[in-house]
């Protein structure tokens, strides 16, 4: 399959009225398990990786070892620059090869953050083969470095969400709804439903030009998860879901296997966890057999 960028695969997504998953990955074995999974589910995929994993493994490595699997893999794969504040990092990502960037200039004021977005919107579009993702609003929670405090959230303006959309030449969009990153700490969270509707209606009732982005995805409930893939939300993304299972599944096989020391044992089993976590999600979202 084609190395693909976001926006190909999220427009049939939107239209076809599922979500692909956007799976943040902190190192290989993660990345191998989320194509795995993908592969035995016909699903499209979009991998992420956040700016600390990514400058701490190496844009050139990640983008190497991406097109190694993207190019084999018979499934349409992206690889996805996810909360980026800096603007020259995230240029620099697009040239080593990233198909998707996402530019999150959210916590600046209107003006500054259409300025960024637009700025980094332009440099990837000249490049071609990248798409680019902007952020109105804030989202609450903990994602790698970017941290931000629930009384500092924001939901997105409708009407500015058509504006910055307009104004910047993006190509998927993340609205701020009430969804948050990290781990919910209650099992009915607030999510604006249909702000999300609202803002796809106005932006894409004449046709799907800029599939809308879902943030926070761990720890939705199923029912909350449907119904926002059923108001417009074409990329899901899941991080915490991965980092939970990494961790736990090491812990839990190094407890009950203390004796032992090979390491592509403990590799295998959250190689196999993870593979297990992406299907159930990818189930969830609508996307198995979409390829």
């Amino acid at each position: 399959m084609p190395i693909v960028t976001a926006k190909e695969i999220l427009i049939e997504a939107a239209d076809g009225k599922y979500a692909v998953g956007a799976f943040n990955i902190t190192n290989l074995i993660q990345m191998e398990a989320v194509v795995e999974a993908a592969i035995d589910k016909k699903a499209p995929l979009i991998i992420q990786t956040s700016v600390a994993p990514s400058k701490f493994l190496g844009r050139d490595v990640l983008v190497a070892i991406y097109k190694t699997l993207a190019e084999s893999a018979p499934i349409p794969i992206c690889l996805h620059l996810d909360h980026c504040q800096e603007v020259e990092y995230c240029k620099q990502c697009a040239d080593a090869g990233y198909t998707n960037i996402m530019i999150d200039a959210s916590k600046q004021n209107f003006e500054e953050n259409i300025r960024q977005t637009k700025e980094v919107a332009d440099y990837c579009h000249a490049i071609e083969g990248i798409s680019v993702e902007g952020e109105l609003g804030t989202v609450s929670g903990v994602e790698d470095q970017v941290k931000v405090a629930e009384d500092e959230t924001a939901l997105a303006n409708p009407t500015q969400a058509v504006e910055f959309v307009k104004m910047t030449g993006i190509d998927i969009f993340a609205p701020a709804i009430g969804t948050a990153h990290g781990v919910y700490k209650t099992k009915n969270p607030k999510v604006d439903f249909e702000r999300l509707g609202k803002i796809n209606q106005l932006i894409n009732s004449d046709g799907i030009k800029t599939p809308l982005v879902i943030h926070g995805g761990t720890g939705l409930p199923e029912d909350y998860v449907k119904r926002l893939v059923d108001m417009g939300g074409a990329k899901f993304n899941v991080s915490t879901d991965l980092k939970y299972t990494l961790i736990d599944t090491t812990y839990n096989y190094i407890t009950e296997n203390r004796d032992q020391y090979n390491p592509g044992k403990v590799d295998s089993a959250v190689k196999d966890a993870i593979r297990k976590l992406i299907g159930k999600w990818i189930d969830m979202l609508g996307c198995a057999g979409k390829t």
